[in-house]
């Protein structure tokens, strides 16, 4: 079978003869590329961090630690939503032979073994949250001894209580971190043999490997969001957010290509063919984002049960319905009517331009979810209004995501752009869309 190596004596792959974007100039970045930025968003990232946990600990300006812990955790989770969404592209490409996504694929790779970065975040936000589970502080307020008077949580305590929690959460981290490890070395067996076998044995695992994703995914999602508000339930909930992080993720690893072609690399490697497929899963994920959130609305509206309605009358009141307003516009509404064109798609500067405001649209979506539990039950006049603290929310949110950010640039730079013995690198160089 013929493969594609590291190079030959010239520095360029063989099949450059066939294939001339595969020269090595144009699928790797320049020994340094990057440094400076990943350096400053590293700082600036890790600054953010420090002053969101400064502020809550300190209570500066009145905001308490819960307020932080809330903006910090709507940045972890946002993270966490492009990773987990990586993993599940990567997966999918390997179950359905997908050809086309040869040359795309290590971008979505490279999201997925960060995946670690927001495991620890979020470790860190249950760390302080059993810590302070007594005090006003607590972000996960079920876990205060106070709470277990409740008649609700008495009767959700099988699932709802601290032991079974934390080894749920020891579960889902177990599972993430091996999913990436597994994807990662069949990456880089391709990269030293090109054997189909291993593309095969990669099939293979990824199918029962996507059940264990599924349900840790979802159950994740119960537990770190909608378990914020222990009253609330919804079934619906695990694949809501497992929409958001398709949704994201695709719109990530578009921006990442679109920059790189931006830069002069991947000419001929990866075209505005990849960029039409990419944009119709934006699309397409945008749609289903869009389908899930409303009936979940809709089916929780109807039925009328005051533990569900609860949770949408507080996110629709006191300032909040401005910001579910902008959902359904910004969310659906606006990339859709802008992504249904096909010009939108193929435009490397417009994928960035888009992606930009899709990525802001995931993290005001999970915002909207987290932020309100912070003053829930009080006065909109004994709350402080975002005109005082949006500030907080504002680093508390870019604080992880900077962070992430500067070990991606590193990631992506740190290696070729592409894969170079993937067995279907042969149809993704020729690829054409006829639909």
């Amino acid at each position: 079978m013929s493969t594609l190596s590291t190079g030959n004596a010239s520095g360029n792959s063989p099949w450059v003869a066939k294939f001339p974007g595969m020269r090595t100039d144009n699928i790797t970045l320049p020994a340094g590329s990057g440094g400076v930025m990943s350096n400053v968003m590293l700082v600036v990232g890790a600054v953010f961090i420090a002053i969101t946990f400064a502020t809550g600990f300190m209570q500066l300006g009145g905001l308490g630690l819960k307020h932080a812990l809330a903006s910090f955790h709507v940045g972890a989770m946002t993270v966490l939503a492009i990773c987990l969404g990586s993993i599940f592209f990567c997966m999918i490409f390997h179950l359905v032979n997908a050809g086309w996504a040869g040359t795309v694929r290590k971008q979505f790779e490279n999201v997925a073994s960060l995946i670690w970065i927001p495991i620890v975040m979020i470790v860190v936000v249950l760390a302080i949250s059993v810590l302070k589970k007594d005090s006003p502080d607590a972000l996960f307020s079920w876990m205060g001894s106070k709470a277990l008077e409740d008649v609700v949580l008495q009767r959700k305590a099988g699932y709802v209580n601290l032991p079974f929690f934390l080894i749920r959460a020891a579960v889902y981290i177990g599972i993430w971190l091996a999913l990436a490890s597994m994807l990662t070395s069949f990456s880089r067996k391709y990269d030293e043999t090109g054997d189909n076998a291993a593309a095969a044995r990669v099939r293979w695992r990824c199918a029962p490997a996507m059940i264990l994703f599924a349900f840790s995914t979802a159950f994740a999602a119960f537990d770190w969001l909608m378990g914020l508000d222990y009253s609330f339930f919804s079934t619906m909930w695990g694949v809501y957010y497992f929409s958001g992080c398709a949704f994201v993720s695709v719109t990530v690893v578009s921006m990442i290509l679109g920059v790189l072609r931006r830069t002069g690399k991947l000419e001929g490697v990866v075209t505005k063919e990849h960029f039409h497929d990419l944009g119709k899963l934006s699309f397409a994920f945008t749609c289903f984002w869009a389908y899930i959130a409303f009936f979940q609305y809709f089916l929780i509206w109807y039925a009328n049960i005051p533990e569900e309605t609860a949770y949408y009358i507080a996110r629709k009141s006191d300032g909040w319905e401005k910001l579910f307003a902008l959902l359904m516009f910004g969310h659906f509404a606006a990339p859709f009517l802008v992504t249904i064109f096909r010009d939108v798609k193929k435009n490397p500067s417009a994928v960035i331009a888009v992606g930009c405001w899709l990525v802001f649209m995931q993290v005001a979506d999970i915002f909207w979810i987290v932020r309100p539990v912070v003053y829930a039950g009080q006065s909109a006049q004994s709350t402080p209004g975002i005109a005082t603290s949006w500030w907080l929310d504002g680093v508390g949110v870019m604080g992880p995501m900077l962070l992430f950010a500067s070990f991606l640039v590193r990631k992506i730079c740190s290696g070729t752009l592409v894969p170079l013995n993937d067995p279907r690198m042969r149809e993704a160089l020729n690829h054409k869309n006829y639909v």
